[in-house]
């Protein structure tokens, strides 16, 4: 987050650029799978979900069954069972109102790819409850 984006700025120049982050570790067994209908089966779920939304969404089904057939050999299987999960964020919540609205302000008005979500996080996890 620059410091720019900070009121707090004008009024003591005590500020640095910091980082703003969302992490997960996720722990848990790794299966390998070369079952071709379970690995199809993932292949269609995987996209529809990505094609949900276009226009023309494209269907696993528009292509001919030797080619799906083909290209399910051609991929490996990977799945994580999961056991656990720890998570933590730093989204500004170590600084006073006017610079959290600053940041959401700055990240909303900047528009790079993951900006508009970043600002949401950011506004849903301060505890200042900021309303930019």
């Amino acid at each position: 987050m620059t410091p720019s984006w900070y009121p707090t700025k004008e009024e003591h120049h005590r500020v640095v650029p910091t980082w703003n982050y969302m992490i997960a570790h996720v722990y848990g067994q790794c299966v390998v799978h070369d079952d071709p209908a379970w690995i199809e089966r993932r292949m269609r779920r995987l996209t529809d979900r990505h094609e949900t939304g276009h226009t023309e969404p494209w269907s696993v089904d528009q292509a001919s069954a030797k080619f799906v057939e083909q290209q399910v050999r051609g991929v490996v299987g990977v799945e994580v069972v999961i056991s656990r999960i720890e998570a933590k964020f730093k989204l500004s919540q170590n600084q006073p109102r006017e610079n959290v609205e600053g940041v959401i302000a700055g990240l909303e008005a900047r528009g790079q790819t993951g900006d508009a979500a970043l600002a949401a996080a950011v506004r849903a996890h301060n505890p200042h409850d900021a309303a930019s």
